[in-house]
């Protein structure tokens, strides 16, 4: 099977009314974050049927090819394709999962809306990472780019699953001040699902962090708490605003 075979299999399932749809959703106008980008109008849960039927017995060469494609679907198609890969390769502890890890590097720049990034950085970064220095997360942390910004956060989701909150502490602080509220959104996640798991040491960064944080972000970080902390990491949040 090829990339032209998945390209055909999207194609006979594409609805140009819902694509339109889709391109005001994730904001591909001019100035807007995802800018230039192009919908053919593919519900996720059939892309997913797609990639299921595909990931026997297609290469990583063609995952390559479709991460290339101007269509988003082709993109996100491929990252389901990539991640069932490199899962499959991980529970036979076969060597070349790492080559899923670097066909990810180095098509990163593909992964360029959030959708596409919340499909793919924890299952693929942050497994690989999980036992391993996480200085990646940091690089991409501080890069320019806005899509490697928020890899670098939602990788750290993959840790919290296994218990490991400390790494999302280190990226958070790197993006507390970021401009785009994309990246508050994913670090308030983050801390959220990081709170579900241990919450003091999240009620202790809140505590000595929360009167800096942009407002989207400690909304999402304080949304699963009850009724009194929530008043209190508001009120912190706003002495922001009051000395400004």
């Amino acid at each position: 099977m090829s990339a032209a075979d998945i390209r055909y299999e999207l194609g006979q399932i594409a609805d140009s009314e819902r694509a339109r749809a889709m391109q005001r959703f994730f904001k591909t106008g001019p100035g807007e974050y995802g800018e230039g980008d192009v919908f053919i109008g593919i519900p996720v849960p059939m892309q997913r049927q797609v990639a299921k039927r595909f990931q026997h017995a297609i290469a990583l060469q063609d995952i390559a090819a479709l991460l290339d494609d101007n269509e988003h679907e082709h993109r996100l198609t491929a990252l389901f394709l990539l991640v069932a890969i490199f899962e499959q390769r991980i529970r036979k502890k076969d060597p070349d999962a790492k080559a899923c890890i670097d066909l990810y590097l180095q098509k990163m720049n593909r992964v360029n809306n959030w959708d596409l990034v919340d499909s793919s950085a924890h299952l693929l970064l942050g497994r690989w990472l999980l036992d391993k220095q996480h200085q990646l997360l940091i690089d991409l942390a501080n890069h320019e780019n806005l899509w490697f910004n928020r890899v670098a956060m939602i990788s750290t989701l993959y840790f919290i699953r296994k218990g490991k909150i400390e790494v999302v502490f280190e990226i958070a602080l790197l993006l507390l001040t970021h401009p785009h509220d994309l990246i508050h959104k994913a670090v308030g996640w983050m801390l959220r699902e990081a709170w579900k798991k241990q919450p003091l040491p999240v009620e202790s960064f809140l505590h000595e962090h929360a009167e800096t944080m942009p407002r989207t972000m400690l909304r999402y970080a304080i949304e699963k708490m009850n009724q009194q902390q929530k008043q209190t990491y508001m009120s912190m949040g706003q002495l922001r605003s009051k000395r400004k």
